[in-house]
């Protein structure tokens, strides 16, 4: 692992695969860190010709934490309400220029991009921001920030502060409960603790993941933005996804002119491993799309 300056501040990444591999940007959710992609699903996608760049946002992980108070629960739910209530110490915009300022310290020029719960929201907004970076986007169980789809079941919401916010001798069970609240019926309890032992023994700042949390809930909606984006786009959901309902991936789809559309029964908000093939495949169709030619219009139509 080694870090760059990306934006102004520091970013920790990895890479894998070959030097002149399709680079393919991964951008983690919220809270996660790098350590949170799977390393036998990194090396399905570097065995398909992808070099790959995983690394940790801002607030997570070994890249710089924001120096700022975190916001309170009450302030939380009160952005959730309105988003004019929202007080944040940075956007997802600014998290997105976090990555095509990596983008620029590694000199890739052009990159897949793939995201997950709210890194599929910077994606879009990478995608949105700085589309000439951009060969493809991928965008997996997240909503174009409507607050209309996509919303988290009211049960999980009252859930969440006590395991988000717990001492950290609790941190790894939390972690473990979350996960299993949030996914689908795949969860393998072995394989979340190995990731949140993992992210532990790297960082623990719950006071970071509520500052990550704000700036979603201050980050505008996309939609009108999305529809103006050109490149391929794969759009991944759950249809068990407690977290980010299976409305958010629809929306999203809608959004996007020529999106597709993957959805999976038995996915919530996780990815099975069960379904690493499929869902890698599905990305080397979408990259692939970046590269054909466009289809030639019969001049009978143009008239």
């Amino acid at each position: 692992m080694t870090s760059a300056n990306a934006n102004g501040i520091t970013i920790e990444y990895e890479v894998h695969g070959e030097a002149d591999g399709l680079p393919l940007l991964l951008v983690m959710g919220l809270g996660g860190q790098l350590v949170g992609w799977p390393i036998d699903l990194i090396d399905l996608l570097t065995a398909q010709g992808f070099r790959v760049v995983r690394y940790d946002n801002r607030d997570s992980g070994l890249s710089t934490h924001i120096d700022t108070p975190p916001p309170s629960t009450r302030q939380i739910f009160a952005a959730l309400a309105s988003p004019r209530r929202a007080k944040p110490s940075y956007t997802l915009a600014d998290m997105a220029d976090d990555a095509v300022g990596l983008l620029d310290a590694l000199g890739i020029q052009r990159a897949h991009v793939l995201g997950i719960s709210m890194g599929g929201m910077i994606a879009q907004t990478i995608t949105i921001r700085h589309p000439e970076r951009v060969a493809s986007l991928t965008s997996i169980m997240s909503n174009p920030g409507d607050r209309k789809h996509g919303r988290p079941s009211a049960g999980l919401l009252r859930k969440m502060p006590k395991l988000m916010r717990g001492q950290r001798e609790d941190a790894v069970e939390n972690g473990i409960e979350m996960f299993r609240l949030i996914s689908g019926p795949a969860f393998d309890a072995s394989a979340a603790r190995d990731i949140v032992t993992a992210g532990l023994a790297r960082s623990y700042d719950p006071d970071a993941t509520a500052r990550q949390v704000m700036a979603i809930l201050a980050s505008p909606d996309r939609t009108d933005d999305l529809g103006a984006v050109t490149v391929p786009t794969l759009v991944v959901h759950g249809l068990v996804d407690p977290l980010v309902k299976s409305s958010g991936g629809i929306a999203t789809v809608r959004a996007i002119p020529g999106a597709r559309l993957v959805m999976y029964p038995d996915m919530g908000h996780d990815l099975p491993r069960s379904r690493w093939p499929e869902l890698v495949e599905e990305v080397v169709r979408n990259s692939r799309r970046a590269t054909e030619p466009a289809p030639s219009v019969p001049a009978s139509s143009l008239a």
